[in-house]
């Protein structure tokens, strides 16, 4: 639904309002990690503190209230004076929408605390389908921001709604509890760094082009972003959602810790490198099809930011078992030297090369991290860099190669449904081949690993 989403936005609306949305809504979404300050953390974690829950929780919610209130009110003061036109009016808007957001938070937590996840699965259908209708209603009517900036409203009301007037599971009340506040205090500031370099990471290459580039440019860069990391949503996530846990019970003992931790990430290798290559190979014929020639600009970085969707599972996993050994220290260190290669290569790269250039500096800081990462995790696992990517590599090096020919061929050139059709199934067929002949066992290892990860799913 949201891919469909997606690409119907990208057909309707200009390419300056997915860049307004995108720095405003990185603006917020890097600033609100001030009043959530790991309060979150703090109440999930079972302690002395938080035994008594409807206690908890309204400690929980006046300490969320009071962080919240000032960030949304100084936030919103900083967009009245320093902003203008559609950015002070996405920026207040979407302040005020997180603000509500983040007061249900409480609502949200105690549910997961309780471990019903189905309630909560249902109100984000629930919030996906009715965003979904709102936006595209509003664009086919020719709005453009307020297209985008209706689904957090629309999110909002239903996440009220949903949480805090059907069947609630708590009746909200403040309360001030010295013990239990300091608590949460003392917890969340152990996670707080952790939380804002992960956050810093993750958009400060939206803020920069946004900055730097211009809103159009960073528009191109947001949807590029976008479309090249739907592929890991399919297999990476669900993957690294199990996983943690796998590792975690595994901690003590070195050789089956080495066996889940190499089933695991080859298959995220070969996934990744199979879903980015196929879709590197046919970019020109997917943009020109799908989101029609006015955003054939972004190819380049959207290229790019595919290394990112085939490397991006793999730093989580390898950062899940530095957490389930008790070393998360080492991932924050990872993370620290990772912020510092992204700020030199968006100042770098980011000029000379546009938003390609801002693709290419996340692609080192990914690769820099990975490494470092790596380095890292071999004291706690065994397992040989050959055996993890020889075989994909060379599988993705003929794909592309015997796949980019086949646009060449009589006929093929100029059509781009053909075209598009024979490079994915010449390059299919050449990766699946190669892993066949190289690594048969290894696949079966592999296929045990997916479908542990599927069988929750089905659930």
């Amino acid at each position: 639904i949201l891919f469909v989403r997606s690409v119907m936005l990208a057909r309707l609306l200009p390419v300056e309002t997915f860049g307004v949305y995108a720095l405003a809504g990185s603006i917020v979404t890097l600033s609100v990690t001030l009043p959530n300050f790991g309060l979150g953390g703090a109440f999930l974690h079972r302690a002395p503190e938080t035994e008594d829950e409807g206690q908890a929780a309204a400690t929980h919610f006046t300490l969320k209230a009071i962080l919240t209130l000032v960030w949304a009110a100084v936030l919103a003061l900083g967009a009245l004076v320093f902003a203008t036109g559609e950015i002070r009016v996405a920026l207040l808007l979407l302040t005020a929408t997180t603000a509500g957001v983040e007061l249900t938070q409480t609502y949200w937590l105690i549910l997961v605390r309780r471990v019903v996840h189905r309630r909560l699965a249902l109100l984000q259908l629930i919030q996906v389908l009715l965003t979904t209708v709102a936006a595209l209603s509003l664009a086919w009517n020719g709005a453009t921001l307020w297209a985008l900036l209706t689904t957090d409203i629309v999110a909002l009301a239903v996440t009220f709604v949903g949480l805090c007037l059907w069947r609630p599971v708590w009746r909200p009340h403040l309360a001030w509890s010295p013990d239990r506040v300091r608590y949460f205090l003392h917890f969340g500031s152990r996670n707080f760094v952790a939380a804002v370099l992960l956050r810093t990471l993750d958009r400060v290459d939206d803020l920069w082009a946004g900055f730097y580039l211009g809103k159009t440019a960073l528009g191109f860069y947001a949807k590029a972003y976008t479309f090249a990391t739907y592929p890991r949503r399919v297999l990476a996530v669900p993957v690294n959602q199990v996983v943690r846990g796998t590792y975690a019970a595994l901690k003590g003992d070195r050789q089956r810790l080495s066996q889940a931790f190499f089933r695991t990430n080859a298959l995220l290798v070969r996934s990744g490198f199979f879903l980015a290559g196929l879709l590197a190979l046919i970019a020109p014929e997917f943009i020109r099809l799908l989101l029609t020639d006015k955003w054939l600009p972004m190819l380049d970085a959207f290229r790019l930011m595919l290394v990112f969707t085939l490397l991006d599972p793999l730093k989580i996993s390898i950062s899940h078992v530095l957490v389930a050994v008790g070393r998360p220290e080492q991932v924050m260190r990872a993370r620290l030297v990772q912020l510092v290669i992204l700020v030199i290569g968006l100042f770098s790269l980011g000029p000379w090369l546009g938003i390609a250039g801002v693709a290419l500096a996340v692609d080192l800081m990914l690769a820099v991290g990975i490494g470092i990462l790596l380095w890292m995790v071999r004291a706690y696992v065994d397992f040989s860099l050959a055996r993890l990517f020889a075989a994909p590599g060379l599988a993705l090096t003929l794909g592309l190669i015997l796949g980019g020919a086949v646009s060449r061929l009589p006929g093929v050139s100029g059509n781009d449904w053909l075209s598009a059709f024979g490079k994915a199934v010449v390059f299919s067929s050449v990766y699946a081949g190669v892993l066949v002949w190289m690594e048969r066992a290894v696949m079966f290892q592999m296929f045990d690993v997916l479908r542990k990860s599927t069988r929750p799913l089905r659930g």
